[in-house]
């Protein structure tokens, strides 16, 4: 069986089958990324290579094209269609890469206890029905419409995006065009490790951040994934620990306190300012017991009761647990953190980029280009539905990789002895985390913070964390990342109030990198994906922002460098 989905009218599908290659290294610290990255560098350089353009050049008195110009062409029209064609045939000449899966499409194919079947009709033990996932193979394989309409359901929940994945980009690389290492496979060892992590997420939701390095849940959390054999978060002396758990390894995650000051500081909405409390989600967890688990899968949406008596406001507070962030992104629109950033950042007159033509001026300041209030929140919004069509190339054509919420019914039935799975005995026996999972809810079943479990497309990647990339990427375009945010905060114990933060001074960069991991390791927090998703997202997302800046340059008329900033490799570039 491929594992690919190529369709005749895309012209970047090149690779079907189980095909290896290196996975996306699971730890991003400044010093490691770099050989660790070999396999990611490899497909998001293919894709997302830098600064097409001589530093300095200008597309719009390039004339290469001139013989094709359109008959009559005015000396304004003949540039904007030079500027376009330019930047297309500059997208099409991209070296097309390869589409690497970890082969559990093909590897389990009478099951497919290893692809993402969610919505569509299951048998007793959660598998899927073969003729269901054989509809669902056929419409991405032929990309009709009507194809998409004929997949069988299993209840009333529909699928999320699938037809995305074919969708066309006008600016930037084409979603084709980039590629994504394959994840861990079902079976493995670092698959085993990423579950216990999930696992280990949801029994530590509700401990405030402030309390890690006392609380004896995240102690134990701790010293259960530093025993796993292919557990690839970051370590601090060789071992998990209270300050390195749950964190990507991004540089500036660790500078003061957990949360970013972007999730806490006021934002700035025209006329008035918005409070960053948010309401308190109650410690409610679902699809604890094997029905509701099974009745989810299948698609069947459960309405929630009739409420009694009058419905009370929940109470807010500031982002203070794993909860609170999880529920805050199950929430919000895709791009309102960073939209939030850049509102925040220039209210408090953070300097931009050095590169920013404008910053020297002495008659002029930038409105549709280089100005922040038009352009700059305009490229955060942009950027953010370009990674979405990017991520679900990779999502639906590509990957298939199965949520972790299915995973959790897989690892039920295996250890009730209702089915036998090749599931890796690092998170059966090493990993200590079912059985305090089994304690506290009676199942081995994966708990989760909301009724309906993940949204309706498949894992990998993560798509929020491929927005975060993206808009992350830009807002370090933007804005001078050394600068030094003035009067810091940092919420008091329970949430209710902001407090001053005398710690070490905390910069744009470092906060930016703190943002990006809050939001991603946010989805994990609320059991949506494990650590490999949201890395795979992160570095797409960066890739896609970056391939659209660099078309950006050759539309200014302005004398511009080019954009300067930090990867999350920790590299800085000029795009």
């Amino acid at each position: 069986m491929e594992t690919t989905m190529p369709h005749d009218h895309d012209r970047n599908q090149q690779s079907t089958g189980d095909k290896s290659g290196q996975r996306m290294p699971t730890h991003l610290s400044r010093h490691s990324f770099l050989g660790r990255a070999a396999g990611v560098a490899a497909a998001t350089a293919t894709a997302g290579a830098l600064g097409r353009l001589p530093m300095g050049a200008t597309i719009m008195n390039d004339r290469v094209l001139a013989d094709t110009l359109p008959p009559g062409a005015t000396p304004r029209a003949d540039r904007a269609y030079t500027i376009r064609v330019s930047a297309a045939r500059d997208e099409r000449a991209r070296p097309l890469p390869d589409h690497p899966t970890n082969g559990d499409d093909a590897r389990y194919a009478s099951t497919h206890i290893g692809s993402y079947t969610k919505g569509l009709p299951h048998n007793t033990l959660g598998e899927v029905d073969p003729s269901a996932y054989a509809a669902l193979l056929g419409a991405l394989q032929s990309g009709q419409p009507t194809d998409f309409e004929a997949i069988p359901l299993g209840g009333q929940a529909k699928l999320a995006g699938p037809q995305s994945a074919f969708a066309f980009l006008l600016e930037g690389a084409d979603s084709g065009s980039l590629a994504t290492p394959p994840p861990p496979a079902f079976g493995s060892a670092e698959m085993a490790g990423e579950m216990a992590e999930m696992y280990w997420y949801a029994l530590g939701r509700d401990v405030p951040f402030a309390r890690y390095t006392t609380d004896p849940r995240i102690t134990q959390a701790a010293a259960d994934l530093s025993r796993l054999s292919a557990f690839r978060g970051p370590r601090a002396g060789g071992a998990v620990t209270s300050n390195t758990i749950f964190r990507l390894g991004l540089a500036g995650e660790i500078s003061g306190p957990y949360v970013s000051q972007f999730q806490w500081l006021p934002v700035p909405y025209g006329t008035f300012s918005m409070d960053q409390r948010y309401p308190i989600a109650p410690p409610a967890e679902f699809m604890t017991t094997y029905d509701a688990w099974l009745a989810v899968q299948n698609g069947i949406i459960t309405p929630p009761p009739p409420s009694k008596g009058p419905v009370i406001p929940a109470p807010s507070r500031y982002i203070v647990t794993g909860r609170d962030l999880a529920m805050y992104l199950i929430g919000d629109f895709p791009y309102q953190g960073y939209l939030n950033a850049m509102l925040i950042l220039a209210s408090m007159g953070a300097p931009w980029d050095k590169g920013n033509p404008y910053t020297k001026s002495k008659t002029q300041v930038g409105i549709a280009t280089f100005g922040t209030a038009f352009h700059g929140l305009d490229l955060v919004a942009k950027v953010s539905n370009a990674a979405l069509k990017a991520v679900h190339y990779q999502k639906w054509l590509v990957h298939r990789r199965v949520r972790p919420e299915e995973f959790g019914g897989r690892v039920h039935n295996q250890m009730t002895k209702a089915a036998h799975y090749p599931i890796h005995t690092d998170l059966l026996t090493t990993s200590t985390v079912l059985d305090a999972i089994f304690q506290k809810h009676g199942t081995y079943l994966l708990p989760m913070p909301v009724p309906r479990g993940c949204p309706m497309h498949p894992s990998y990647a993560a798509a929020h964390s491929a927005i975060t990339g993206a808009c992350i990427t830009v807002l370090k375009a933007w804005f001078d990342e050394s600068y030094v945010l003035p009067a810091p905060v940092v919420a008091s114990d329970g949430g209710r109030s902001l407090l001053p933060y005398t710690g070490a001074p905390l910069t744009v960069g470092s906060e930016l990198d703190k943002l990006a991991g809050n939001h991603c390791v946010g989805r994990s927090f609320g059991g949506f994906h494990p650590r490999s998703d949201i890395i795979a997202g992160l570095l797409l997302g960066e890739a896609v922002a970056i391939s659209m800046l660099a078309d950006e340059r050759g539309t200014y008329n302005e004398t511009f460098q080019g954009f300067s900033l930090t990867k999350f490799d920790g590299t800085t570039i000029t795009v």
